[in-house]
């Protein structure tokens, strides 16, 4: 790479609060969303163990996305929810997600959250960040109130809902990084971005 020319960074998702995330600290950076089948990644991956497949995830995207951008530090990212011992999948319509906060009405369960860095097709670095969440015991007003205030958003996430909007109302305990519920484990990445991307955390760049 050129010294003299600064080296691009590359979202490799399209999730909104991960590009405000790094928006909000002063990146300036590509959105590329890298499609990859992540139910056959999960069912192919023989394992049952979350933080494997959150990583598996989000360093395919990376992956996948380095590929196409050669030369750019690109950051993949993913989450599962580990609950009962199962790995649940987003839900599909409204009404399956109205069921799936049943589900999680007065239970605690984990949002394990994979960051993988990668360029010119090779990792630099990964790190894996587990948050648990104790969910309040909902009743019909609760459900009515979510599914009404957030629709469709409610199925691009896989516990149905947005921690930084109405769905915080939802818990009565979170224990984990802030950053990392939203999506991307935010201080780790910076620091793997200082040791392989220092000029992007220079304070030069300008969004």
């Amino acid at each position: 790479m050129d010294k003299h020319v600064l080296p691009s960074l590359v979202l490799a998702s399209q999730s909104p609060a991960r590009a405000r995330i790094l928006s909000d600290a002063g990146f300036a950076f590509e959105t590329v969303p890298a499609f990859v089948d992540e139910e056959g990644l999960i069912a192919d991956s023989g394992s049952a163990d979350p933080d494997e497949i959150a990583l598996k995830l989000a360093a395919a995207k990376a992956r996948k996305t380095s590929a196409e951008r050669p030369s750019s530090f690109v950051i993949g990212a993913d989450q599962v929810l580990a609950f009962k011992g199962r790995i649940l999948q987003k839900p599909k319509t409204i009404a399956a997600a109205r069921a799936r906060l049943l589900n999680l009405s007065g239970q605690t369960h984990n949002l394990v959250t994979a960051v993988s860095l990668y360029e010119d097709g090779h990792e630099l670095f990964h790190h894996v960040e587990t948050a648990v969440l104790k969910m309040a015991l909902l009743d019909e007003a609760d459900l009515a109130f979510q599914i009404e205030r957030e629709g469709e958003e409610l199925l691009k996430t896989v516990g149905c809902y947005r921690l930084e909007g109405p769905g915080i109302r939802l818990f009565t305990r979170i224990e984990g990084d802030y950053f990392a519920m939203l999506g991307l484990p935010l201080l780790p990445l910076l620091t793997a971005l200082r040791r392989f991307a220092p000029e992007l955390c220079s304070g030069t760049q300008s969004s």
